[in-house]
């Protein structure tokens, strides 16, 4: 399952955050279910198996174990009030994490990959704890709204996509555009922009085949952890 084997993709690049963070998907051909892993297991632990499936009120009916609680108060949520995320992976990955700690936009258009996301991003600045209640899962899809990318001030990224190859090639190179711009700020060098203009147009030429791009990049992934007889 593509699912599972993202849970191994994110641990391979340092993703992850210890057992602490979430990828769900909705189940094919069930509007109101969604995968999610349980709580417990690092992302590499993860495979098909280990997936449970619930449902929106927190009944886990497929799988053993639950999920971590604010796994289910985010992507319950997320899944129920935005029908057309129907992937939705939240991580704490590192570089992305660090520039929801400054103040101001978190993701500047300073560079080619940054600008995949042009237009793409919103910003929560409202952190207010744990999300152990419906209220934080309901500020997170409402702060999203037609974005697909939610930069959590405070504490880390939501990526959501139509489908499991698409959020995944978003989480890549999302970490990689953060990765770029705070090697440039730690120069202390004056940061060049990009006009609005040309960030626009790039920004256009990629979404032309960023799903095609997206599928194989994943495909690639694959063939990767295949080889190295990674099971997911």
């Amino acid at each position: 399952m593509e699912l599972a084997a993202c849970f191994q993709l994110a641990a391979r690049f340092g993703l992850e955050e210890g057992i602490c963070n979430h990828f769900s998907a909705l189940v094919p051909g069930h509007e109101d279910l969604f995968f999610v892993n349980p709580y417990g297991y690092a992302f590499r632990e993860i495979t098909a198996s280990r997936l449970l499936v619930c449902d929106f009120d927190g009944n886990v009916l497929d799988g053993e174990g639950q999920p971590e609680a604010t796994a289910f108060f985010i992507h319950a949520r997320l899944h129920r009030l935005q029908p057309r995320v129907r992937v939705a992976f939240h991580t704490h990955m590192p570089n992305a994490t660090a520039l929801s700690m400054l103040e101001g936009p978190p993701l500047l258009w300073l560079g080619q990959t940054a600008l995949k996301f042009y237009g793409r991003v919103a910003v929560d600045e409202h952190y207010n704890g744990l999300a152990l209640d419906n209220s934080e899962g309901d500020r997170i899809s409402a702060t999203l709204g037609d974005a697909d990318v939610v930069l959590l001030k405070n504490h880390g990224v939501i990526v959501t996509g139509p489908t499991v190859a698409e959020a995944w090639d978003d989480l890549y190179y999302l970490e990689r555009a953060a990765e770029v711009q705070l090697k440039a700020m730690s120069t202390g060098r004056p940061l060049r922009g990009i006009p609005h203009e040309v960030a626009q147009r790039a920004y256009e030429q990629m979404r032309v085949g960023d799903p095609a791009s997206a599928r194989a990049h994943l495909d690639s992934m694959l063939r990767l952890l295949e080889k190295d007889g990674v099971r997911f």
